[in-house]
């Protein structure tokens, strides 16, 4: 039965419509692979004789900091990782165990580059260990500790994909650790350094997470297994029914007319209403980088493209995948493109300029930090609103808004397709915030930026020809691809 699930899933890869796109795209994220398999295995090695020369304790080091890196890899993780999914509803109407159906997509998940990658730092690290003098069994204990925390943190990543309310408070006890960390309230590592020596110390502690883990597999298998049935666990959740009265946006025309499309798709559905909060999340992200001194300073326009821009990124990097459900009745209508696009960059720029004003509470790092989030928003209007838009005609993968409360329903705003096609937009402010630094000073980089973002918006109806011209070449093989599921 295994072996049929697995020939169906090459099937499905096989005969996409995108295959192209999914083949290169998986040939790119192979040699991603191979890099970071690389980083982590020369890690595992060096990391030991470093801290020797620093006169530390490398295992209780590691241990010091161990937190700091589940909680990484669990957020990376619940923006990342993509939770693997089986075509479910054509299997539940064959002769086939719901067991095996659960059973073969979470071993899918176990299998995943987020769980073995880990290994290659751990097993070297361990095997430095005791060719260093440190005892054999306690060592396999420690090392058998470790990689139950890691599938610990796969079958997490599952349980809140799936779980709005758990995913949410989650979020926020890391938020609140983070900065009660950043700013020396308390250090949770006094906490939690005692339990992973713990694993190498005390007989018999290693015990406690492999039971949890045999426990939190038991629990997701059984949730999803409870879910899985076409007349509840699969089927599109109806809530009450509401009108609401955007008439006042008719006075815009066909672009008022796609603007309430799109506000009152983000209002009643799950998955768009995750961009919401996503945004939000954005707008804190600069924390990271202004008041910082530790960090390069071309890295503040970093944080100032991703404090204004979160909608841009998470919701106008898959137009117009948004609409992938009625995109083929879209096109029957003899809709005109310059509309549909222009209402698209007038609800990111929207939200742009939004996000730039609920931000101003980063005036208490002073006003060049604002000033810097406020350039960041220029070039968002100017350039990254029109690459978004441009990349939408490329990207063919459909939005299931339905899925987010489904068994195995993937409901992430983020996945590594989207984030790879996302670095060109990166990319460029940062050379020229670098440049003007270089040659100049802060104040030349931040008018090279603004410039770059000023000149996009002067050669705004050319750019929107061209992006016109390539949603009119790609529309019948969108199209396609939108009768199909990736």
């Amino acid at each position: 039965m295994i072996k049929k699930f697995i020939y169906l899933e090459w099937k499905a890869f096989a005969r996409s419509a995108s295959f192209g796109k999914n083949l290169a795209m998986k040939i790119l994220l192979g040699f991603l692979m191979i890099y970071f398999s690389l980083i982590f295995i020369g890690a595992g090695v060096g990391v030991f004789y470093a801290l020797k020369k620093m006169n530390l304790d490398p295992l209780q080091t590691v241990n010091k900091f161990l937190i700091y890196y589940f909680l990484f890899d669990l957020v990376i993780r619940l923006l990342v990782q993509s939770i693997p999914v089986l075509n479910i509803k054509p299997l539940l109407v064959l002769p086939f165990k719901k067991s095996v159906i659960v059973h073969f997509s979470l071993g899918k998940t176990m299998l995943s580059f987020f769980n073995w990658v880990h290994a290659l730092f751990f097993i070297p690290f361990s095997v430095v260990l005791i060719l260093n003098g440190y005892d054999l069994i306690e060592i396999i204990f420690w090392h058998l500790a470790i990689l139950s925390l890691v599938y610990i943190n796969n079958f997490l990543n599952i349980i809140l994909s799936n779980i709005d309310k758990l995913f949410v408070v989650f979020i926020g006890i890391i938020l609140v650790l983070a900065g009660a960390q950043y700013y020396k309230l308390f250090d949770i590592t006094t906490f939690t350094t005692p339990v992973f020596q713990g694993f190498y110390d005390i007989d018999g502690l290693f015990l406690i997470p492999v039971w949890v883990l045999a426990g939190l597999y038991l629990f997701t298998f059984k949730y999803f297994k409870k879910n899985l049935y076409l007349d509840a666990g699969l089927s599109v959740k109806q809530d009450i029914a509401t009108t609401e009265n955007l008439s006042w946006l008719n006075q815009f025309g066909t672009v008022g007319t796609f603007l309430k499309n799109d506000i009152k798709l983000i209002k009643r559905n799950k998955r768009s209403k995750t961009t919401i909060f996503l945004s939000v999340v954005f707008l804190f992200y600069g924390l990271l980088f202004f008041g910082n001194s530790s960090q390069p300073q071309v890295m503040q326009i970093f944080g100032g493209i991703f404090v204004s821009g979160g909608f841009l990124f998470v919701f106008g990097q898959f137009v117009p995948s948004w609409d992938s459900s009625y995109y083929q009745l879209m096109m029957t209508q003899n809709i005109p493109y310059r509309g549909y696009i222009t209402s698209k960059w007038w609800l990111i720029v929207i939200a742009t300029f939004v996000s730039t004003v609920l931000a101003s509470f980063y005036l208490f790092y002073g006003w060049e930090v604002y000033l810097t989030i406020v350039v960041g928003a220029i070039y968002n209007i100017g350039v990254n609103s029109h690459l978004v838009l441009l990349g939408g005609a490329f990207t063919k993968t459909p939005i299931d808004l339905s899925s987010a409360g489904g068994a195995f329903g993937d409901k992430k705003a983020f996945n590594v397709s989207a984030m790879l096609l996302s670095l060109p937009k990166i990319f460029l402010p940062l050379l020229l915030y670098w440049l003007g630094l270089h040659f100049a000073d802060k104040t030349v980089a931040l008018a090279l930026v603004a410039t770059a973002g000023v000149l996009g918006l002067v050669f705004k109806e050319k750019v929107f020809s061209v992006i016109e011209k390539r949603y009119k070449i790609e529309k019948y093989s969108t199209i396609s691809a939108y009768k199909q599921k990736n």
